[in-house]
C-alpha cells in the first residue's frame, strides 16, 4: 500500500466522517482513460435527450471499469480507513447538466443499505470527471453526523425539482452546518456510507460529472435478501486481500445483467 493519508487524515475521517483529497488521483494519462471511458457511457445514457441523473452499477456490464475501480490509486485511499481486505459494494456514475441539474435532498445512504451490509461500514470515494464546484452543484456533507446514520425522513415539498422524493428532517439545521466539496478533476473525496449529504442544483454553466465507488472491509456481510432490491441480483467483488464475512464475490472480468443472482449471503 502507497497510501496518501497520513495518521491525521485518518483521525480527520474518524472524526468528521469524510476528506478531501485535493491532489491528482490518478496519472494525467490513467486519469484521460477514465474520462473517456466514462465519457462514453454518460454519452450513450443521454442518448435521445433524456439525461438521467445516475447510471447504476455499470462495472457489471462493463468489465472495464475494474482498470480504475480496482486501482491500487484508489484503493490505497480507502486502506488507511476501513482496512487491507477490501470489497466494492457498488459504483454510480453521477452527473448534473448545466443550468438543468436537480437538487439532491439531504440524506444518508445508510437509510437505502440498512440490513444489506453488517455492520454499515462503508466508504465512498468520488473521483471528479469535471470540475466540482458549488456553483454547479458539488457534494455536500454534513460533518459528524456519521455517528448516527438513520434518521427521520419527511416528502419534500417539490418533488418536480429534487431527484428523489424523500428528505431528512430539519433540513434548514443540517444547511447551516453544511460543508461543500469542491473538486477539481483527478481529485477526491471519500465519504462515510452514514454521514448525512446531498448537493444543490446546478445553477452553473458546467455540467458536473463523478465516478463514485462504494467500498466496504472484507469483515462486514452483504445480506441480499435484506431488501426487495437486492434479492433480485446485485453483484459485489473482493478488490483486495481475503474475505472474513462468508461473502460471495462476481467475477470481475465477466459482463452480468442485474437479474443475473451470484452474489448471495
Amino acid at each position: 500500500m502507497n497510501s496518501p493519508l497520513t495518521a491525521g487524515r485518518v483521525a480527520d475521517y474518524t472524526r468528521d466522517g469524510y476528506l478531501i483529497v485535493k491532489h491528482p488521483i490518478f496519472s494525467p494519462e490513467k486519469f484521460a482513460q477514465a474520462k473517456a471511458y466514462c465519457a462514453s457511457l454518460f454519452d450513450a445514457a443521454n442518448e435521445g435527450g433524456n439525461i438521467p441523473a445516475i447510471i447504476d452499477c455499470p462495472h457489471w456490464r462493463d468489465p472495464r471499469m475494474f482498470e480504475w475501480i480496482f486501482a491500487d490509486e484508489m484503493l490505497d485511499l480507502v486502506e488507511p480507513l476501513i482496512g487491507p481486505d477490501i470489497g466494492v459494494f457498488a459504483c454510480h456514475l453521477l452527473q448534473k447538466p448545466a443550468g438543468t441539474g436537480k437538487r439532491v435532498p439531504w440524506h444518508e445512504d445508510s437509510a437505502y443499505w440498512r440490513g444489506v451490509l453488517e455492520p454499515m461500514t462503508v466508504a465512498s470515494v468520488t473521483l471528479a470527471l469535471e470540475p466540482c464546484l458549488t456553483e454547479n452543484g458539488c457534494l455536500r456533507v454534513v460533518p459528524g453526523t456519521h455517528l448516527h446514520g438513520y434518521s427521520d425522513y419527511a416528502p419534500v415539498k417539490k418533488p418536480e425539482d429534487e431527484v428523489f422524493g424523500i428528505e431528512i428532517k430539519r433540513s434548514e439545521v443540517l444547511n447551516a452546518r453544511a460543508a461543500d466539496i469542491v473538486l477539481q478533476p483527478n481529485e477526491a473525496s471519500v465519504h462515510h456510507g452514514k454521514i448525512i449529504h446531498g448537493s444543490n442544483p446546478n445553477t452553473g454553466n458546467l455540467r458536473r460529472a463523478v465516478l463514485t465507488v462504494r467500498y466496504f472491509p472484507t469483515t462486514v456481510r452483504f445480506v441480499s435478501d435484506a431488501h426487495e432490491y437486492f434479492k433480485q441480483g446485485f453483484h459485489i467483488y473482493l478488490a483486495r486481500g481475503r474475505d472474513h464475512a462468508g461473502n460471495r464475490y462476481s467475477d470481475p472480468t465477466k459482463a452480468y445483467a442485474k437479474n443475473d443472482k451470484v452474489s448471495t449471503a
